[in-house]
């Protein structure tokens, strides 16, 4: 028995349409989750090199916590656990505010939060410790010589574990699907229970994840070789 492929039925409206909107909701939890997970994980590995006992096993412990639990509890844990913490008029105002985006986006920033700490101590370490000293002898407070002199020089040489984690993050946005949230994978699975496409759906849910991470690589190579210390 011949097999017929036939991507029209899912090409065209209204299907397409949702193809689309999966791709928007893709972006926006992505966006939204590599935010947060960047910024917190910036701050965090500054926090462990202060030299403050308390505030690196701190930071240790969240990094640990982070790493050793599958990312699919933490996302339960956001949507399912957490809000039966917070007030009523709160529970209704995330309900009704695409919360099943909310919590993704939080789970999966916390979550890859630690590994972008990681990524970012590694290159303070590769940091020779007489930059520090020479920028505090200008005058230059703690925080100024980490903005000014010493993560500019850590993030080069922390960007391609750092565009590593990012196209994990970005895989890992499928996981959302299992709350609901309408990003792609979700789209694509839905089209295949109205479709009974099934190879289709499923070939072009794979080939917009590989097409993304492809070009999220490149575009790391490409920002790697242009922030490249001269000389090395």
């Amino acid at each position: 028995m011949a097999i017929t492929l036939n991507f029209g039925p899912i090409l065209t409206e209204p299907y397409l349409g949702h193809l689309l909107a999966g791709i928007r909701y893709t972006a926006i939890l992505t966006a939204a989750s590599w935010t947060l997970a960047v910024v917190l994980g910036v701050v965090l590995a500054t926090i462990r090199v202060t030299g403050n006992p308390i505030a690196e096993r701190g930071v240790a412990g969240w990094v640990a916590y982070q790493q050793n639990v599958p990312m699919l509890a933490h996302l339960f844990l956001w949507y399912f656990g957490i809000p039966t913490l917070l007030p009523d008029s709160m529970q209704s105002w995330i309900n009704t505010n695409n919360g099943e985006m909310i919590f993704a986006s939080i789970a999966i920033g916390l979550c890859m939060s630690a590994y972008f700490c990681e990524d970012v101590r590694s290159g303070l370490r590769a940091i020779h410790p007489g930059q520090q000293e020479a920028a505090r002898s200008l005058g230059l407070s703690f925080l100024k010589t980490m903005r000014y002199v010493i993560l500019p020089q850590a993030m080069r040489t922390a960007l391609p574990p750092f565009i590593n984690h990012t196209v994990i993050l970005f895989k890992n946005t499928s996981l959302a699907m299992a709350l609901g949230a309408a990003e792609m994978t979700y789209v694509v699975r839905e089209m295949e229970n109205q479709t009974f496409r099934t190879f289709e759906s499923y070939f072009i849910g794979t080939v917009f994840y590989l097409i993304v991470s492809l070009a999220l690589m490149g575009l790391g190579a490409i920002a790697a070789r242009k922030l490249q210390t001269p000389g090395r």
